[in-house]
């Protein structure tokens, strides 16, 4: 005759802890509250590295999955209450969510909306059942049927399959000839050009230099345009070099001021 146990547990790796948990829960907090549930995680872990297993060859290391598989167990263990029931079927969901939020955010390449990855993950199902009934490749609205989709739903999910994992800036082009001496990706990108940078403040500090009282104007441009030296400067306009000095650093600060200040208007 079949005890409870067996007739409730559908793997081996689902132990009968439901006394523990009660003993767990009427601890508190202290060390034999955290040798118990040191206890039961370790119990529970093959568990967890078995549901982690399903997950295997979606573009994610093992050992990563493993890891997130026993944080939601562990997360389980914590917050489980006996009057919950089985402990595997409030532990279950848990461990599976805790995958399904490292795959939705950590693994993807760029930012991909969660209607766009649940219809990739429909499309990539589809298209696996279609490869394996059928030759060749499944159009469009092929995929549309199985998966239960629109159409442009079906074309997101498509591009949402390339999006889920990045070439690298070293990998080879096409032009390659594979070994290694070929052209990269890295080498089609463009470079930054450092007068742009040059235009744009130029730009930013016209109003502010057109608003200069005339001597100021006159001094800007004899220093940075003429090239002139500070003494020089004094010795033209028959005043101190230490007020040059002073004029100079009193009219770029209010220019550089100005200029920013327009800068966040317009943000």
């Amino acid at each position: 005759m079949p005890t409870t146990r067996s007739s409730r547990r559908n793997h081996d790796d689902a132990p009968d802890t439901s006394a523990a948990f009660a003993r767990l829960n009427s601890l508190d907090q202290g060390p034999e509250h955290a040798a118990l549930r040191d206890a039961l995680v370790a119990q529970w872990l093959p568990m967890s590295q078995r549901l982690a297993g399903k997950y295997r060859n979606r573009g994610a290391e093992l050992d990563d999955l493993r890891q997130v598989a026993a944080m939601g167990l562990v997360k389980a263990v914590d917050r489980y209450e006996v009057a919950r029931g089985a402990f595997e079927s409030y532990a279950i969901p848990t461990i599976n969510g805790e995958l399904k939020r490292h795959f939705r955010d950590a693994l993807w390449s760029v930012h991909v909306p969660r209607r766009v990855q649940e219809a990739r993950n429909k499309v990539r199902i589809a298209r696996n059942e279609l490869r394996a009934a059928q030759p060749g490749e499944p159009t469009v609205a092929e995929l549309a049927a199985q998966a239960g989709l629109e159409q442009g739903d079906v074309r997101d999910g498509l591009e949402a399959l390339q999006s889920f994992k990045s070439l690298s800036l070293d990998a080879e082009t096409a032009s390659g000839d594979g070994d290694g001496e070929g052209a990269s990706l890295a080498d089609s990108l463009g470079t930054s050009e450092p007068g742009f940078d040059t235009v744009v403040d130029r730009e930013a500090v016209k109003p502010a230099l057109r608003a200069l009282p005339e001597r100021e104007s006159k001094i800007l441009y004899m220093r940075f345009f003429q090239d002139k030296t500070q003494n020089q400067i004094a010795t033209e306009l028959g005043i101190s070099q230490m007020h040059v000095s002073r004029l100079i650093t009193r009219t770029c600060t209010r220019i550089r001021e100005q200029a920013l200040a327009e800068h966040r208007d317009a943000a």
